[in-house]
């Protein structure tokens, strides 16, 4: 999850376990700073953007890892505050746990976070809360603030903190019951309408767990459902994968690494020549977060380009706050920037059946 999150959930658990002992101040910035230390990965060199964006949030995110570097954290702890000599078991879970609830809230994203490396190399990631959810981070902001700024020793402030962090664990297990019934609605939709999809993926929309979006592969093309919790409105749109523009760039390792990584749920396209492959999880159609130049259209094939380029990313479009918002109370209304997809009849149809793959060469 973002920054903030990371070090205020740091922070609480920090205060609440090492706040006793050497005050709330000191142990809610330790917490914080030892809770954005698994994010450093992004600054490790990477070959390539696609090496760069599968490898975070890999070893330093294990829990196996984070056992096993605990020591090198929580010693220097314990000989630096004297406080904290006659409890060095209790530093060290608390180091640990720092590290270990930093990765756990990573693996809720649909990014994924490689808990189990190296013994299971694959990332897990439940895609239940958006990367940014005011409403988890909130809390422990709130009581991290109260720590850093006034130093209390209060048991009303203790109280607040165990609070903030039962209120956001409890958020953070809910959304992933909201996500299985939104899976289900999502899923009686399609059914009505006779889809049978090769895989869906149901994920919040930015900054909510009320409005959703469930992502249809269906054969050469992919469908957006956006639906709300409460409430049988669903608003559907039908979009082209072009599997066509695989062709041999399907044999190169860029590909299948990235293929791999978005658990299948990708598209391709041509733009300016450039064939495009984009991870349709994060972000919004057309506007997806994670976009990389793969090849280009040669001789009218498709030719893989050494290395691949990450393409820019561009965030936001016109009318998506009050669609969003609309949505999020219910109201059934066309997203703007998908209007010509939109599908406001059954049996939904591509304009032509996608071409196969032309032959390698």
């Amino acid at each position: 999850m973002d920054s903030v999150t990371q070090f205020t959930l740091g922070a609480a658990v920090g205060a609440a376990m090492l706040g006793p002992r050497i005050g709330m101040r000191k142990a809610a910035l330790v917490g914080g700073l030892m809770g954005t230390v698994p994010d450093l990965d992004t600054f490790l060199p990477s070959p390539d953007p696609v090496t760069s964006f599968t490898s975070h949030r890999g070893f330093s995110h294990s829990l196996i890892v984070q056992a096993l570097v605990t020591p090198l954290f929580a010693e220097p702890l314990v000989r630096v505050f004297r406080d904290l000599k006659d409890g060095r078991v209790l530093t060290y879970l608390a180091v640990y746990l720092i590290f270990a609830t930093h990765a756990l809230i990573d693996g809720m994203t649909v990014y994924g976070t490689r808990l189990f490396w190296p013994i299971y190399e694959h990332p897990v990631g439940v895609g239940s809360i958006f990367i940014i959810d005011p409403l988890y981070t909130i809390p422990l902001l709130f009581v991290t603030l109260w720590a850093l700024f006034f130093n209390p020793a209060s048991v009303r402030f203790k109280g607040w903190l165990k609070g903030a962090l039962l209120v956001s664990t409890l958020y953070m297990a809910g959304t992933a019951v909201l996500q299985q019934w939104a899976g289900k609605q999502a899923q009686a939709w399609l059914d009505a309408q006779g889809i049978d999809a090769e895989r869906t993926l149901s994920i919040p929309t930015p900054f909510n767990v009320l409005y959703w979006r469930t992502i249809v592969m269906d054969g050469p093309r992919y469908l957006n459902l956006y639906h709300p919790l409460i409430g049988e409105n669903v608003t559907a749109y039908a979009h082209p994968r072009h599997p066509e523009l695989e062709g041999c760039l399907a044999n190169t390792g860029a590909f299948r690494e990235l293929a791999s990584f978005t658990k299948g749920f990708y598209s391709m396209e041509e733009t300016d020549r450039k064939i495009v492959f984009s991870d349709l999880r994060m972000g919004l159609t057309p506007n997806y977060v994670f976009r990389f130049k793969l090849g280009e259209m040669k001789e009218g094939l498709p030719r893989a380009v050494n290395p691949p380029t990450r393409e820019p990313t561009v965030r936001g479009t016109n009318g998506d706050l009050d669609w969003l918002l609309a949505g999020i109370i219910g109201d059934q209304t066309v997203r703007p920037a998908e209007a010509d997809a939109y599908q406001p009849e059954t049996g939904f149809k591509l304009a032509a059946d996608a071409a196969l793959p032309p032959p390698c060469s």
